[in-house]
Order: structure tokens, then sequence, then C-alpha cells
């Protein structure tokens, strides 16, 4: 997603790496799309070095240098193959993590499972409460286009989808009673 993330960005504006990390940041961009800091600047390089983008400028300021990247024709073409190539790619995701413990979720005590669920539920309401930040920092920066606004929806229907199986989970283990400790001796 690097490489369509970046090029995506320079398609509106040359920019640097650092300008490319802070948008992805203030945007929450980075956080579902699955974008590491470091592999901006990497994906730049190597976009440079196929042709897709370009040194525009280095700009100095004191004793840093700033390099400004611009994409090039030949970066157009193989962002808009790679866009559609990704829109072709199934995209439905499942908590594998989630799936696999409640799988086992009779092994624990109710109370001990009830917690872990509740702390991946604050957990799951930080994202979603940065995510919609992101959305308000993303329309900041000028309209968003109804797409990107739809986008946001499906995210939070995930969100709250998510919300609402951790509550039907513990409400649940609120209901069962107790299992019997496995000692094996007790009459």
């Amino acid at each position: 997603m690097t490489r369509l993330m970046v090029l995506g960005l320079l398609m509106h504006k040359p920019m640097t790496g650092y300008e490319i990390q802070q948008v992805l940041q203030m945007t929450q961009s980075d956080k579902w799309a699955g974008i590491l800091p470091g592999s901006i600047y990497h994906a730049l390089k190597k976009l440079e070095a196929e042709g897709l983008v370009m040194l525009e400028a280095v700009e100095h300021t004191g004793n840093r240098a700033k390099a400004i990247y611009r994409i090039t024709d030949r970066g157009r073409e193989a962002f808009r193959k790679l866009l559609e190539e990704t829109l072709r790619q199934s995209s439905v995701v499942f908590p594998t993590h989630l799936y696999t413990a409640v799988s086992f979720l009779g092994e624990l005590p109710p109370d001990v499972a009830i917690a872990a669920l509740e702390e991946q539920r604050r957990r799951i309401e930080a994202d979603y409460a940065a995510m919609r930040t992101g959305q308000r920092e993303k329309e900041k920066y000028g309209p968003v286009p109804p797409h990107v606004h739809r986008l946001f929806r499906n995210m939070y229907d995930h969100f709250e989808l998510q919300l609402r199986l951790l509550d039907d989970l513990q409400a649940l283990l609120a209901e069962e009673p107790p299992k019997p400790e496995d000692g094996g001796n007790e009459p």
C-alpha cells in the first residue's frame, strides 16, 4: 500500500517524504493502510530508481536539506495501473486474533474473559476516535469527495460491528454460570 499511497499523494502536488508522512499521520491513513514511517523514504528512493518519481528540488534551511519529489508521467501511468489492480483485489479481512481467541473463550473464567474483552473495547474505541479525528483533519485540506465520505462511513460501520460483537460476547459471558475447576478428585 505504501507505493500506492505515495504515488497517489504525489498526484496532487510535489512533496517531501516528511510531508507525505505528516499527511498520512494526521489523516490516520497510515493506520488503516498499514504504512510504517520509514517505508515512505524507502518507497521514494525505489520509485525514483524506477523513474516513477523524480527529485524536483532540494531546499536548504540551515544545515538541513529537504528533497521534494514529484511524480513523472510513467509514475502517473503506474499509479493508475496499481490503483486498478488494488481495486480488483478482495478486501474482506477478518479479525483473526479475536476469532481465534473466541473459539476457546470457554477456557477462561468469565470475569477474566470479560476484562480482556473490555480492554479490547477501549482500544477499539480509541482507534475509532482517532479515525474520526483523521476525517476532520482530511476535511481541513479541502472538500472531501463523496467516495471518501463513503469510505469513512464503511470504516465506522466496521468499528461499530466489532463493538457490537464485543457487547454480545460480554453479555453471553455474564450469563454463564462459572465452570467447576478441573480438579478430578472432588465429589
